[in-house]
């Protein structure tokens, strides 16, 4: 019987943040710049004879938490709103607490709890070399999938390095 051969070590790595990314607004800052400046020196290419961006976003979701308290601040309800945009997040943001049906069936207001919100995106990113790899970033990490050369790998960490939201 015939062995596997590898032919390729595809690794992973992930940066825990010290402190969460404080607001959307600065989250959406680092994923813009990614895919605006590309700071890995990415490259376009082909794939199924469809030419493909050096770097785009593949993934996003953002996550709003609301809790609803009663009068001596005990918390009663929560409830949370997963969100396929920045701008669906900034609607449910408004739009939950203002719900009368939610609120009046709870017996009090809902109250976006900002500190539990979560948001993710995953950038594709062609590197010179010709791998692909993966960027996704939480409010709390950094990973990068499927690489293999390590100059890929160090290459983001300078760029993380210098980015101070990800201290």
């Amino acid at each position: 019987m015939a062995n596997f051969t590898p032919k390729s070590i595809v690794k992973s790595a992930v940066r825990t943040l010290t402190n969460p990314i404080a607001t959307l607004a600065d989250f959406t800052e680092v994923v813009d710049d990614i895919i605006t400046n590309n700071p890995f020196g990415c490259t376009p290419y082909t794939s199924g004879g469809q030419s493909m961006p050096a770097v785009e976003k593949t993934k996003e979701s953002y996550t709003a938490r609301f809790a609803y308290e009663d009068n001596e601040a005990v918390t009663v309800g929560t409830t949370a709103v997963k969100c396929p945009t920045v701008a669906a997040y900034n609607g449910v943001v408004t739009a939950v607490p203002a719900a009368t049906a939610i609120n009046t069936a709870i017996g009090h207001t809902g109250v976006h709890v900002t500190d539990d919100d979560t948001w993710t995106a995953t950038i594709k990113c062609h590197a010179a070399n010709g791998e692909l790899f993966n960027i996704s970033l939480s409010r709390t990490a950094v990973t990068i999938s499927g690489y293999e050369a390590d100059s890929i790998l160090a290459t983001v960490e300078n760029w993380a390095d210098a980015v101070p939201t990800l201290a």
